[in-house]
């Protein structure tokens, strides 16, 4: 059996009345890892066992360690999760006593994290790799969200998909399952924040982009690469696939919103996906998205995030200058 739950499509009213068109949100906040990660990494664990797999090792600073460290748990096995030092103690802490998995933190950033559990499992037969955002079996586990879609929407396809864009992983999967569906002329909507843009950067740039650092406080979408063949399909898709990038304030104003209005939790990455509901309607138009002739509703991926708390929001608030006194 899959990993991951079966989440709720819902309609929110009050985006739905602003929009003028019906937005409906996919809650994979509520997947028991925190995040949509459950989904590509949980298939990726199950493939990896059917393969010989003792052990996973898992290089993620957040929603993928906590993912692979909830797959070891339910599958009986070892994990070990290397972490950059740039993430919280609550996640470290999340991933120890909740799932049971070994924490160990190397280097300054993700990148450094990943070589180090690279090194680890090219030293160990039994171990499996587990990459946070780049392995076939990972979209192809990420596209179930898509099948649950069109069983949800009773086979109604979407006008507009609205996702957010780390390494891309969630972004291949949802253009695997779209494919799968023959929905392939539902236009996708990529979301970023600046500072943590390396899609947006490397389809203008029109070659894949490495970012010198991640700047943008939506760490859980800090890749300073994408992966290539996502990087490959927007670049080769530009009609289908809109990237755009949003500030940090930008980001933490739709969050606040999202959290007042739809009384749910979720991190600025998450959010990142929802901004282009709740400003005025630039950013549709800046990618020349116009609501009143989309042909079926508005989904957006609410992908989640283990990071968030009254805490880590209260932070997010004012590293952007938007305190409990605006």
């Amino acid at each position: 059996a899959a990993l991951h739950r079966v989440t709720p499509l819902v309609r929110s009213e009050q985006l739905s009345s602003k929009v003028k068109c019906d937005v409906l949100l996919k809650l994979d906040c509520l997947q028991p890892s925190g995040s949509f990660k459950i989904r590509g990494i949980g298939h990726t664990c199950q493939e990896a066992i059917s393969k010989g797999a003792k052990r996973f090792v898992s290089s993620s600073g957040g929603n993928a360690g906590n993912a692979a460290a909830y797959a070891g748990q339910q599958l009986g096995l070892d994990v070990l999760v290397v972490v950059p030092s740039s993430t919280s103690e609550q996640v470290q802490t999340r991933i120890r006593t909740l799932y049971g998995a070994t924490v160990e933190v190397h280097g300054d950033a993700w990148d450094e994290a990943d070589k180090y559990a690279r090194e680890i499992v090219a030293k160990d037969p039994a171990a499996a790799y587990i990459h946070p955002f780049e392995q076939a079996t990972t979209w192809t586990g990420h596209a179930s969200l898509i099948d649950e879609i069109k069983e949800q929407l009773d086979g109604q396809k979407p006008g507009l998909l609205l996702v957010s864009v780390g390494g891309g992983g969630l972004l291949m999967g949802c253009l695997e399952g779209l494919d799968k569906h023959e929905w392939r002329d539902v236009p996708v909507v990529a979301m970023e924040t600046h500072g943590a843009d390396a899609l947006f950067k490397s389809v203008q740039a029109d070659e894949l982009v490495t970012l010198p650092a991640i700047t943008s406080l939506a760490k859980t979408l800090g890749a300073k690469t994408v992966a290539k063949s996502v990087f490959e399909r927007a670049k080769g898709e530009k009609e289908r696939i809109r990237c755009q990038t949003i500030s940090d304030k930008q980001c933490i104003e739709t969050l606040q919103t999202f959290i007042d209005q739809e009384r749910l939790m979720v991190e600025p990455s998450c959010a990142a996906a929802l901004s282009p509901l709740y400003d005025d309607g630039t950013l549709f138009k800046s990618i020349g998205i116009d609501v009143a002739k989309l042909q079926g509703p508005i989904v957006a991926v609410v992908c989640g995030g283990s990071g968030v708390s009254m805490g880590a929001l209260e932070a997010w608030q004012a590293q952007v200058g938007l305190g409990k006194s605006q």
